[in-house]
């Protein structure tokens, strides 16, 4: 009586924290003031020093456990011909209710913070296609001089030799620099792990995640590594606090290009230069295609490369896994859902314009 009572209680909650979650979201700059650079850091840290010494991911175990618990309760209520199935749902309702709490307090606020752009100084406004192809540009010669650095020849696809747990390593360095520029991206005690469902997420198309209840970022150990160095600086922007996609894209990016290391210096520029290129084939096809000859052939073997990666795991599920995603980045103020990832093209331009070379 007293369980039953319970999550009547926390099912009654989940209402109420829905409602103070929408209230809360439209209060930006509170979230910026008293949670994203207020409590969150100590909340960030904290799970990080928790869970970060431990050799495996520990939110992936958590959630293949929680998965196998609800899949053995489903299959007992229907070998009990649904008996208690009010009791069930009720049990499920209250289980909701801490979950979202969790979510939103450990790290989902961070969807409603103010804009990075602002905090960064940048003025956003529509940019011209002129614009675009100047940083367009720019980009093709660093990513050309990096690839050829590294390979001393413009056809060969650059080979990462780290491990991954060499690259975790290495992540952070990027971070400690950008940080002396911009102290909102310090990081400490790096909690990185490669996935246990790497397998899962290359059929869903993911190459990373942050679990928000651990605090761990999740790597798919199973992508091409030229990704994996990104992806890897991606989630950790996410745990710092930038839950927006672009924002984390660009934070990543930073992270790269500040990191002492040349093959991570490679992976930002790669990927700066494939956001801008698709942005621009949008609006000049012609002219992106022109551009894209230009590109070193080694380069282009290492897309290539990523494609075929991707292209051996598509499968009818995954563009429902995708909706899914797409319609929860949507509820947390990202209006562009997925199509957010490739939104960092503006803050791209304002760093190029902001007299960096």
């Amino acid at each position: 009586m007293q369980n039953k009572r319970r999550n009547f209680i926390l099912t009654i909650l989940l209402g109420v924290q829905i409602a103070l979650v929408q209230f809360v979201s439209q209060q930006p700059n509170w979230v910026e003031t008293y949670y994203s650079t207020g409590i969150y850091p100590y909340i960030s840290s904290f799970f990080r020093i928790l869970f970060g010494w431990i050799p495996f991911s520990f939110g992936d175990f958590l959630g293949i456990m929680l998965l196998t618990y609800a899949i053995r309760s489903f299959y007992k209520l229907i070998q009990n011909k649904f008996q208690h199935f009010k009791t069930s749902l009720l049990s499920f309702t209250a289980f909701l209710s801490v979950l979202y709490f969790c979510f939103y307090a450990f790290w989902g606020l961070n969807y409603f913070r103010e804009p990075l752009a602002k905090s960064l100084g940048y003025t956003q406004t529509k940019y011209s296609t002129e614009a675009l192809v100047k940083v367009v540009k720019k980009l093709i010669s660093k990513t050309n001089k990096l690839q050829f650095k590294i390979t001393q020849n413009d056809t060969v696809k650059v080979v990462i030799p780290y491990t991954y747990k060499e690259i975790y390593m290495k992540a952070s360095n990027g971070y400690k620099n950008a940080a002396y520029i911009y102290p909102q991206f310090t990081y400490t005690t790096p909690s990185i792990k490669s996935s246990l469902v790497s397998l899962f997420q290359s059929y869903n198309g993911t190459s990373g995640y942050l679990n928000p209840i651990t605090g761990e970022a999740q790597v798919n150990d199973m992508i091409p590594k030229t990704g994996s160095l990104l992806t890897t600086t991606h989630e950790i922007a996410h745990q710092i606090g930038f839950a927006a996609e672009n924002e984390a894209n660009f934070v990543g990016f930073l992270a790269a290009i500040f990191n002492n290391d040349i093959y991570f210096n490679y992976a930002g520029y790669r990927m700066a230069l494939v956001k801008c290129l698709y942005d621009l084939g949008r609006r000049d096809k012609l002219l992106a295609k022109k551009l894209w000859k230009t590109v070193h052939k080694g380069i282009i073997k290492d897309f290539q490369n990523a494609n075929n990666f991707w292209k051996q795991y598509e499968n009818p599920i995954e563009p429902l896994l995708k909706k899914g995603y797409n319609s929860y980045l949507k509820a947390n103020n990202q209006v562009n859902g997925i199509a957010s990832y490739n939104y960092v093209v503006d803050l791209l331009i304002s760093y190029f314009n902001d007299n960096h070379s």
